[in-house]
């Protein structure tokens, strides 16, 4: 059977919400308060759905949020008269997400009987908790804002609210929409330092003969410059597979993107440093432009006695930090958020691990007390990546 015309997947929930949800919703459950999302994982919550995206986990599918107390009372019930009337089909394409066997995916087939559909009847609090380790009605505090991988963030506040009739999932969504000003200022450092830990190595790996090493670091720095540029716009980087995509929609991107491609495509170290220096210096404008620090000279220099061309780019990290107020903040190490120094899928999908590895790598409390001192071991380390 032919699959029916594609329709964005958070376009399809709102209509199943609308047009199919909501009415059973009111039969189970007449007047309950309720509020309806699409957000969280899912690659139609970011926007980036095509007809591929068909084939696992997408489909007729939303959040329906309702107050704690009602959940314990009525989730059952609602998800019992779904799972019985839901029709079939909404669109042409199947309400029933069948199990793969590969943990809990699931794909749309066509059934005969109860429909196992995607229809999370849960509350805001407990959600937020099981996504993020975290409820934001309570507060964020920097420790939190450390430790939520930035993938996460973008999946929670995308997406779209169909329905808010709590008056509680807007203000969540709100509330994490973009990090305090100090703590942007943090992280905007801490990947300055990133660029700034490597920016000399792909002239030295080529000038030993190692060209595949010298281009490996180089597309290091291609993808520390890219999220550096969605951090300045205020985007959320994503993980690897959406961050082309979101880059792309960057006011960089019409400026970088000719630049960072010619430097991925160079075979030669000398071509590839001159593509990147004239990378840097673009971002370095960038910088500039926003007006977070006093300018910083935006050319590129020699590294030091050696020829390799680099922007110096811990100037970028020291105007940045010399601008935080809090002092706590000020003087945290300069590892920044949690997928800044780990980018381990397993680590960064589970709250409590992320959260682990942030108390220890930079010394902020998770309780929100003050950073502890590095001991003088770590202190000397600080700041050397090879």
């Amino acid at each position: 059977m032919p699959s029916p015309a594609f329709l964005p997947g958070l376009e399809l929930s709102r209509r199943f919400y609308t047009e199919v949800v909501r009415p059973l919703l009111e039969e189970a459950a007449p007047g309950i308060p309720h509020s309806a999302a699409r957000i969280g994982a899912g690659s139609e919550v970011l926007g980036y759905d095509t007809e591929r995206s068909a084939d696992h986990e997408w489909g007729p599918r939303l959040q329906l949020f309702l107050h704690s107390h009602d959940v314990n009372r009525h989730a059952g019930r609602i998800r019992h008269v779904l799972a019985e009337h839901l029709p079939k089909t909404f669109h042409g394409w199947p309400t029933h997400f069948a199990a793969t066997g590969d943990r809990d995916i699931g794909v749309m087939r066509v059934t005969d009987g109860p429909v196992h559909h995607r229809v999370e009847v849960t509350g805001v609090s407990s959600w937020f908790r099981a996504t993020l380790g975290l409820d934001p009605a309570s507060g964020v505090t920097p420790a939190d804002w450390l430790a939520l991988p930035t993938q996460l963030l973008a999946e929670v506040t995308a997406g779209a609210v169909f329905h808010d009739g709590l008056h509680t999932l807007t203000p969540a969504r709100a509330a994490l929409r973009w990090y305090p000003h100090d703590l942007w200022l943090h992280v905007l450092a801490c990947q300055w330092q990133r660029v700034s830990q490597e920016e000399a190595f792909v002239g030295r790996c080529g000038e030993v003969g190692d060209e595949l090493g010298s281009a490996v670091e180089a597309a290091r720095l291609v993808r520390d410059l890219m999220r550096l540029c969605l951090l300045m716009d205020r985007r959320y980087p994503p993980y690897g597979k959406w961050l082309g995509s979101v880059f792309a929609r960057t006011l960089a991107a019409p400026r970088l993107t000719s630049e960072l491609t010619a430097v991925l495509a160079a075979t030669d170290w000398h071509l590839r440093e001159r593509h990147l220096a004239q990378a840097y210096e673009i971002v370095a404008h960038l910088h500039n432009e926003l007006e977070l620090t006093d300018r910083v000279d935006p050319a590129t220099r020699p590294y030091h006695s050696r020829p390799y061309r680099v922007l110096r780019a811990d100037r970028f990290t020291r105007a940045l930090t010399a601008r935080i107020k809090d002092p706590d903040i000020r003087e945290l190490r300069r590892a920044g958020a949690v997928d800044q120094f780990i980018d381990s899928a397993d680590l960064l999908s589970r709250p409590e691990l992320a959260r682990a590895a942030t108390d220890a790598v930079t010394g902020i409390d998770t309780h929100d007390g003050p950073p502890r001192a590095p001991t003088k071991e770590r202190r000397s380390q600080d700041g050397h990546r090879g």
